[in-house]
């Protein structure tokens, strides 16, 4: 398997595996919003062995109290079926961490399982005084709304509403 950056060829590939993997189209909608909008900063997909996109992630910027403080945030991250259960998420996630840290942002904010990012190393964000509009949302669990340093203690002087992108 091979972790790279997105390229132009797998737009198509990348939509048609958001819609496989979701429910309905809305991450594919907003994949491809972001992407027109140029309001991403990351988006890494995982080939198998014989070039077919597999998995993606993307990473987008987040504010704090409307402030720029040069974090990300993680959304969304899909595997095709038949190599979930492999690794490749947690390896696209921790590829685009590094990525990010080698870019210098200090901290990544994601809205997903806890038990599942709490071992790639994101922490209860509500513990560092840390809100989302999308904390209360019934289908997301008590804790879904994470973050995570990338280098120092960003969370020392940082407090109050995440919001994303207006595409989200």
């Amino acid at each position: 398997m091979q972790i790279r950056t997105e390229a132009p060829a797998d737009i198509l590939p990348i939509d048609a595996l958001l819609k496989s993997a979701f429910p309905t189209s809305a991450e594919a909608k907003l994949v491809r919003s972001l992407r027109e909008n140029s309001r991403f900063t990351l988006s890494l997909v995982a080939c198998s062995d014989e070039g077919e996109v597999i998995g993606h992630v993307l990473f987008t910027p987040v504010t704090i109290n409307g402030e720029d403080c040069g974090w990300q945030g993680l959304a969304p991250v899909t595997v095709k079926e038949g190599y979930r259960g492999h690794g490749v998420a947690e390896r696209l996630i921790r590829a685009g961490l590094d990525s990010l840290l080698e870019f210098g942002y200090t901290a990544c904010v994601v809205l997903g399982e806890p038990d599942y990012y709490s071992r790639i190393g994101f922490q209860d964000a509500a513990s560092f005084g840390l809100t989302s509009i999308y904390n209360d949302l019934p289908e997301f669990t008590p804790g879904a709304f994470q973050v995570m340093a990338l280098e120092g203690t960003p969370f020392t002087d940082k407090s109050g509403l995440v919001e994303y992108s207006p595409e989200f």
